[in-house]
């Protein structure tokens, strides 16, 4: 599917406020609400829109840590790694990379025991570099890469 710039506008209100009602965010790019309602239906279907979600406070839900972990794997074969990963919800992201390691990964937990824990079970795939996260300092959305 070919994007075109209401394609964009639609996806970037709908990541401000995934609630909106296709008539006000018509009104916000002069379209009926059916036509608007008709795009995000394409968008849906085609897989550029593949989920709805919420974003909260980390802090204020309890998962006080942030840790980036950088992977270096023992083997070539990362099946069961990339198994492992998917199966852990306090892994967060996850990423194949070039350059330093094999894999990145972002966790979030709510206990330093909880990471340690994770990291033990870690260590049976490979060795890692942990970077603790401090202070968030920026969480944008992705789209204004685009549409800038």
């Amino acid at each position: 599917m070919e994007l075109d710039n209401i394609d964009f506008q639609i996806l970037r209100l709908l990541s401000e406020n995934s609630r909106v009602q296709w008539k006000d965010l018509g009104k916000q790019i002069h379209m009926t609400g059916q036509a608007v309602g008709n795009r995000i239906k394409k968008l849906e279907e085609s897989g550029v829109i593949k989920t709805y979600s919420l974003i909260v406070d980390q802090m204020k839900v309890g998962l006080s840590y942030t840790a980036f972990v950088i992977i270096y794997m023992k083997t070539a074969n990362h099946d069961s790694f990339i198994r492992f990963i998917n199966d852990r919800n306090e892994v967060v992201e996850a990423h194949r990379v070039s350059g330093e390691g094999c894999y990145h990964l972002k966790i979030n937990v709510n206990s330093q025991e909880k990471l340690n824990l994770l990291l033990n079970k870690i260590l049976e795939y490979g060795n890692y570099t942990l970077y603790l996260s401090i202070h968030e300092i920026k969480q944008s959305n992705p789209l204004n890469a685009i549409l800038e």
